[in-house]
């Protein structure tokens, strides 16, 4: 074999083996936004209301944020590619009850519960396993911005193809989109392979992970309170905080005793890790967040339908497209810090520009220009910032860190869905006020996001390899 052919050849498997975990991310990106533009639809067909479909996609997005991180260590014990297997499976299943529900019970069965759990199971093997199969920086570059590019994209398109499907059949059929979609990933994962065997010896800190879950549960829920009774918000977000502070000292105890917690304290130690972590929270708040502000606003102040609200985020999606597709060349040019700063600006002006053009035309034509500009801020970002953060740490702790990254990632989809889509949906008949809140509170976390970058540091040296961290005694 010449060397020719024996690069092609490597080449060949590397997407082979990045399809299924991409198209995975991409199918899970998508599940989180394109409920967005069926709002009128399920509403009317459920005789729900815009609440009641707002908590079904925050509930499947928080679930995916409160599970991320324990789905992630159980990838220790069970084996990766068992997990995401596993998460594949739940997800068809809900993906193919939501198509049948007779009520939003159902479909937050269906979308929230069965999707959400199975997108914590699969999400974090994704990028385990492209961990470990690419070992050098420049590589892993690469393969991350091909899974965050489609998670980015997946995230545009969604009110588009949800748009289209449910126009031209039912809402429904968006879901049996997606469940055909998890059994083609499930045909072309079949030869990934799982580089590490399982050890089903490897503690699991099931405590830990009720803490964690309870707290960024009562967190998110009293978010959604906010228009509705500001005393439970609250009551709820106290709640919330009290027990993530457990959590803290509980794990930060169980570490002091040679025990291994469900999420290592040495994790946050991580500078540049931190703020990587902060930069993902936002980024994904600021797409989730405009996503649902902007199809809401179409559907119940302007009456669009779901084609017309889905074909105005195009722009979206090809800025995404556009900008992913540039990711590796721009990472050879710019420092990672650069890449992510740049975003965050071109993403605040697209946002500004969304509240400029509001009330200046009723026309579709306004949505344009700052809906293309956030794709194309946003997908500049999405890689720079996860691969900041994965490649801060040693081979050891990316279960750990994997889990901690999605889990962020989501809570700030969470966030985005919650908060902007509280202020809009808290009075809808005063028109364009509530919307034009909604995009300033988004603008402001866009600098928020931005002085998070700041803080990261330069161009990193490629051949400096992080410090493990030493691992505890199991018990």
């Amino acid at each position: 074999m010449t060397e020719s052919q024996a690069a092609a050849g490597s080449v060949l498997a590397r997407r082979r083996f990045l399809a299924p975990l991409a198209l995975a991310q991409f199918i899970c990106s998508f599940a989180g936004s394109n409920m967005n533009v069926m709002i009128n639809d399920i509403t009317d067909d459920l005789d729900t209301t815009v609440q009641g479909v707002q908590a079904a996609i925050t509930l499947f997005l928080l679930i995916m944020a409160i599970l991320m991180i324990p789905c992630s260590k159980l990838t220790d014990r069970w084996g990766r590619k068992r997990c995401f297997t596993a998460g594949l499976v739940l997800y068809g299943i809900g993906a193919l009850l939501s198509a049948v529900s007779p009520g939003l019970g159902v479909l937050i069965l269906g979308n929230s519960v069965f999707e959400g759990v199975g997108t914590a199971l699969l999400i974090p093997p994704a990028y385990i396993l492209t961990t470990l199969r690419f070992t050098d920086l420049t590589s892993r570059a690469r393969a991350f911005g091909v899974i965050s590019g489609m998670g980015g994209i997946g995230a545009a398109a969604g009110p588009l193809i949800g748009g289209l499907i449910t126009t031209a059949i039912t809402w429904r059929a968006a879901f049996i989109f997606q469940a055909l979609v998890v059994a083609l990933i499930v045909l072309l994962s079949r030869r990934v392979s799982d580089p590490i065997p399982p050890d089903p010896t490897r503690p699991f800190d099931a405590f830990g992970a009720f803490l964690s879950a309870v707290g960024m549960f009562f967190v998110v829920f009293g978010i959604l309170q906010a228009d509705t009774n500001a005393v439970l918000m609250a009551a709820l977000m106290a709640a919330g905080a009290a027990f993530l502070l457990w959590f803290f000292l509980y794990i930060r105890a169980r570490e002091r005793a040679g025990k291994e917690p469900l999420l290592s304290t040495r994790l946050f130690k991580n500078r540049t890790s931190n703020l990587g972590l902060v930069t993902q929270n936002i980024q994904w708040l600021l797409l989730m967040g405009v996503s649902f502000t902007v199809s809401v606003f179409l559907q119940t102040v302007r009456g669009y339908n779901a084609i017309q609200t889905g074909v105005i985020f195009t722009a979206a999606t090809l800025g995404v497209l556009a900008s992913s597709l540039a990711a590796e060349r721009l990472a050879k040019r710019r420092a990672q810090r650069t890449l992510i700063m740049v975003g965050f600006v071109v993403t605040g002006v697209g946002i500004v520009l969304l509240l400029a053009l509001v009330g200046a035309s009723s026309r579709v034509v306004a949505f344009t220009p700052g809906l293309l500009l956030i794709g194309l801020g946003l997908g500049v970002m999405l890689t720079p910032s996860v691969n900041l953060v994965q490649s801060s740490f040693p081979e050891q702790q990316q279960g750990e860190i994997s889990g901690l990254s999605r889990s962020i990632s989501n809570l700030g989809s969470s966030f985005g869905t919650a908060i902007a889509g509280t202020i809009l949906v808290s009075d809808l008949a005063s028109g364009d006020s509530t919307y034009v809140v909604a995009m300033i509170v988004l603008a402001v976390l866009a600098l928020v996001g931005l002085a998070a970058a700041f803080g990261l540091p330069g161009r990193p040296d490629p051949e400096r390899q992080p410090e493990p961290i030493p691992a505890p005694v199991t018990g």
